[in-house]
């Protein structure tokens, strides 16, 4: 049994480290663009996609919480080397995505003081290292998570407030949506709870000793929690940006979020947003390298003895990739539609772990939850691929 206060802290910790880590510079980007494509029936978009996330969600981490094992032994229960191509898609998957991380740090970095992207990336780099320093890693990490989860929040709220969006309007589309785009929908989903993001906050629940029957309750707390947290911020973006939207402005493509609270609130609006943006950015790199380190430490020695170096070598290495050859945009698009391949290979595994009953003790696990999970799988799958054959065509183009 886990003591009360430690399980508390971590089960909060890891509900806003899988948030925070879906809160990226392109969660961002995309909500402000399918806010201007979509209007008030991107409301009916998020609603799906976050019973899509809880349904996703509460399978992967029950049943690693359940059986005491991360997702890539568990993998390997289900197939012998299953988990070693799993760790290989989230590692890379990982490295793609924490290149615009880094780079979005930068840029945040750039909007406040003016100084060049490249140095705002070793600054932001620099901030992540030193937690990454502590002996108390699961902590800081927990910490740093909550302070800037809960800045974006506030702040994104305070943008909404200003805009003064169509409530009732959003609201009644939400359920009675003008206009249904599935694959939005699909892209959501992936970028919430697709690749590393899911298993950020079960690794940190694990690592936390938040396991077995007697936190069963915990854990669903958590998983659930995190997907709300994610949502409110997706909520608040999304009210924030149709305030701009619906009065007539056009968002500036080359970066829609920025121009949203620009118009929103002038140069203070831009400001907050570069505020946004760095808390977005850096706490997707704690999350996206503390979880790919989680997954290769399996199978390397080196990376168990060296946890917290393997870590910062991990960031170090997206730093130099962004400063040597700067924002890869191809390979981020890319990355981005094979983010949504990833989510039904891995749902898939972890469901296929449930034939192993001997893993789970006297936990049985619903079977109207595993149901849920089959369907978020299929049709995460059938949208991931045609989504990714439309980019990967573009890139032949």
């Amino acid at each position: 049994m886990v003591k009360r206060g430690v399980s508390a802290g971590a089960v909060l910790g890891a509900a806003f480290l899988m948030a925070t880590s879906a809160i990226g510079p392109g969660f961002l980007t995309q909500t402000a663009v399918f806010t201007e494509q979509l209007l008030t029936s991107f409301g009916f978009v998020i609603l799906m996609s976050i019973l899509l996330d809880i349904g996703a969600q509460l399978n992967i981490w029950r049943i690693i919480t359940m059986t005491k094992k991360p997702g890539q032994e568990l993998a390997d229960q289900v197939l012998p080397g299953l988990g070693v191509f799993i760790t290989f898609l989230i590692v890379l998957g990982g490295f793609a995505f924490n290149i615009g991380n880094i780079a979005g740090t930068g840029l945040a970095v750039n909007v406040l003081t003016g100084i060049s992207p490249e140095w705002g990336a070793v600054i932001s780099a620099a901030f992540a290292i030193l937690i990454f320093l502590s002996k108390d890693l699961g902590s800081k990490i927990d910490l740093t998570a909550k302070i800037l989860g809960g800045l974006m929040i506030l702040l994104t709220a305070y943008v909404a407030v200003t805009t003064k969006p169509p409530v009732g309007e959003a609201l009644y589309r939400t359920f009675v949506p003008a206009k249904v785009d599935f694959l939005a929908i699909v892209t959501l989903v992936g970028g919430t709870v697709g690749g590393y993001i899911t298993f950020a906050g079960g690794h940190r629940l694990l690592d936390a000793g938040v396991v077995g029957e007697e936190n069963l309750a915990e854990v669903t707390k958590s998983s659930v929690s995190g997907i709300i947290i994610a949502g409110l911020m997706r909520v608040l973006l999304f009210l924030a940006v149709l305030g701009v939207v619906a009065k007539g402005h056009a968002l500036d493509p080359s970066n829609p979020p920025a121009s949203a609270f620009k118009i929103a609130a002038g140069t203070v609006g831009y400001k907050l947003f570069g505020l946004v943006l760095w808390a977005a950015a850096i706490t997707s790199v704690i999350g996206s390298a503390y979880t790919s380190m989680s997954f290769l430490k399996t199978y390397s020695k080196k990376v168990r003895e060296n946890y917290n170096i393997a870590i910062i070598v991990f960031v170090l290495l997206s730093l130099a990739v962004f400063v040597t050859v700067g924002k890869p945009v191809k390979l981020l698009i890319l990355a981005g539609a094979f983010n949504g391949l990833i989510l039904p290979v891995t749902l898939t595994a972890m469901l296929l772990v449930l034939r192993k009953k001997e893993l789970f003790g006297n936990y049985r696990h619903p079977v109207w939850l595993t149901i849920f999970g089959v369907v978020v799988a299929l049709a995460v799958g059938y949208f991931g691929i045609v989504s990714f054959k439309d980019q990967f065509l573009k890139l032949l183009s």
